[in-house]
């Protein structure tokens, strides 16, 4: 194993997400453009040997850490067997969810030692639920995650916050974490090609903070290297709670991450303008590390160098992207 995924900014790069599918379950506006979304055809989509044949070269220069995304990464027909062979390489593995499939896959993730699942939740109101995915599976979502607190997981529990929509949930899932060790990570509402952003609709970290101190004293917890998260606990609470603060406080100077999206696009950054693709000349059987390794070194310094963290002053119609749902989470 080598460690060559490194930028002109002297960040080495040994995490990678890999979007499993476009589709979803779900039709949460924020991630989808609208319903009549068009997914991508099924011969276009990386297939299972090539995810094994692409994660191994990643591998093969420094990852350690691999997490499957989507869309929703469980509705792919072919899921198990995509986990089964990436569990065979010596990373961690992870994955992120929206929950619904999580009780056909518990079994797996056990006997491969799969421990930690994200699952994204926005609300705790069922109806307020079927308003933003226009789907009515909250009760599937929160008896699976019932299911992985019964199993000993470790639960992350991901809500984007989005000003007089679910800010005034924020306490409740704050409340959430009181008896039960779960792992609320608040994330900021971010732009993409699509889901109607605008910036007043974003909570900020420092508001986020100010609501939950206004009801309990709140305790910093030591940050580690690469973290996108700044995180906090509640004394005598037996979960935490974080704050993805892309927005108002982004984390980029120490960023290690990498995304391939289900097509085989190689992207440095959520926000990165462009892409390398990655799939087409390994189908022709071509050598693609070069084109990795000059995919990293094209990485801004800072949220794709599309924007600053400044707010009220992103123009969303000069942000060049993907939507979010086909950049994979």
């Amino acid at each position: 194993m080598v460690d060559q995924l490194i930028d002109t900014h002297g960040r080495r790069h040994n995490y990678l997400r890999i979007s499993l599918t476009d589709n979803c379950n779900l039709r949460c506006f924020y991630c989808m453009p609208d319903e009549s979304y068009d997914f991508t055809p099924q011969n276009q989509l990386m297939q299972a040997d090539e995810i094994e044949a692409l994660a191994k070269i990643f591998v093969n220069q420094g990852v350690q850490k691999i997490r499957l995304t989507g869309g929703e990464p469980l509705i792919r027909k072919d899921a198990e067997d995509i986990i089964d062979r990436l569990a065979r390489l010596p990373v961690k593995l992870a994955i992120t969810s929206n929950g619904i499939r999580i009780h056909d896959f518990i079994h797996q993730f056990e006997r491969i030692g799969l421990t930690s699942v994200n699952i994204s939740l926005d609300t705790l109101d069922r109806e307020k639920f079927a308003l933003l995915t226009k789907r009515d599976y909250f009760d599937k979502v929160y008896d699976n995650i019932q299911l992985l607190l019964s199993r000993q997981f470790h639960v992350k529990i991901n809500m984007v916050v989005i000003k007089n929509i679910n800010d005034n949930e924020i306490m409740s899932f704050v409340e959430w974490t009181k008896d039960i060790p779960l792992h609320i990570r608040f994330i900021e509402f971010m732009p993409f090609s699509g889901n109607k952003w605008q910036h007043e609709k974003v909570f900020s970290w420092q508001e986020i903070l100010e609501r939950v101190s206004d009801h309990y004293p709140i305790m910093p917890l030591e940050r580690e290297k690469h973290d996108t998260v700044k995180k906090y606990r509640i004394d005598g609470y037996a979960g935490t709670f974080a704050v993805i603060s892309t927005m108002s406080a982004p984390f980029c100077s120490d960023c290690n991450r990498m995304r391939l999206t289900a097509d085989g696009k190689m992207k440095n950054c959520l926000f990165s303008q462009g892409e390398t693709d990655l799939l087409t000349p390994f189908r022709q059987g071509k050598d693609i590390l070069p084109l990795i390794t000059g995919n990293i070194l094209e990485k801004a310094s800072e949220l794709g160098g599309q924007f600053k963290a400044e707010i009220g002053n992103v123009d969303i119609s000069a942000i060049q992207n993907r939507s979010m749902i086909t950049i994979g989470g």
